[in-house]
């Protein structure tokens, strides 16, 4: 997994305290950390950062995965040859975790919730008493409420927030150090993305790359003028 640089992010700031928390949390207490947010808030971010700076085991959960898929992939990230059995496995991995007293971040797990798969947490959980952070999209919430005996393991909650000017100023300024874009340049950005990370960083980059092509070092609304993508598909005839 590649790491990105770390930027003092909103979501980054929040899902690192809720961490740091819950791994000096006192003895008895449950170690499970959930955000959860709409796809496009920097969740993923916030995650890679996260394990990197605690040493986590990280896991970007798919939709094909089995509950075999997902050990086996927890087991390579901890560099753990796989048990013959699936109960092996997730002892396995609940002893790296209690010897390590390393977190492991479990990303887009809204994959695992709704399957069969989603008792495996909930054993390693209870065989290791470790910190396990979950990362998914909103109806993650929902999924684990129905989901007793995993809902009542969650120490922190962390819903996920749409991205702030400062988050964005941040961004440019971190992502594109040579290049001065004016703060009301950004705040129509992030009007239109209606805070959306993902779409910020991609417009940043046309930004950039429109200013490079055209000689420029500074930008501002008024002298910004190709627009912006939100997403949306173009309509025919450019209407």
């Amino acid at each position: 997994m590649s790491t990105p640089k770390t930027i003092p992010l909103t979501n980054v700031g929040l899902l690192a305290g809720a961490i740091e928390r819950t791994l000096k949390r006192p003895l008895g207490l449950p170690g499970l950390v959930v955000m959860f947010g709409a796809s496009g808030l920097g969740k993923s971010v916030a995650a890679a950062i996260a394990a990197n700076q605690h040493r986590a085991y990280y896991v970007e959960c798919r939709d094909t995965w089995t509950k075999k898929a997902f050990l086996l992939a927890v087991l390579r990230e901890m560099g753990v040859t796989p048990a013959r059995t699936l109960s092996e496995m997730v002892d396995q991995i609940a002893e790296q975790l209690s010897r390590s007293g390393r977190p492991l971040i479990v990303d887009d797990v809204q994959y695992l919730l709704d399957k069969a798969a989603a008792n495996v947490l909930t054993d390693i959980y209870n065989a290791s008493q470790g910190t396990i952070v979950l990362i998914g999209e909103e109806n993650v919430a929902t999924s684990l409420v129905r989901l007793e005996r995993l809902h009542n393991r969650v120490l922190e909650w962390v819903p996920a927030q749409a991205a702030t000017l400062a988050d964005v100023k941040r961004l440019a300024a971190a992502s594109y150090p040579n290049l001065q874009i004016a703060e009301d340049l950004l705040a129509d950005l992030l009007t239109n993305v209606k805070g959306s990370l993902r779409r910020v960083a991609v417009n940043l980059y046309r930004v950039s790359s429109e200013c490079a092509a055209k000689g420029v070092r500074e930008v501002d609304l008024t002298t910004w003028t190709a627009g912006w993508f939100t997403g949306e598909a173009p309509r025919r005839g450019g209407k």
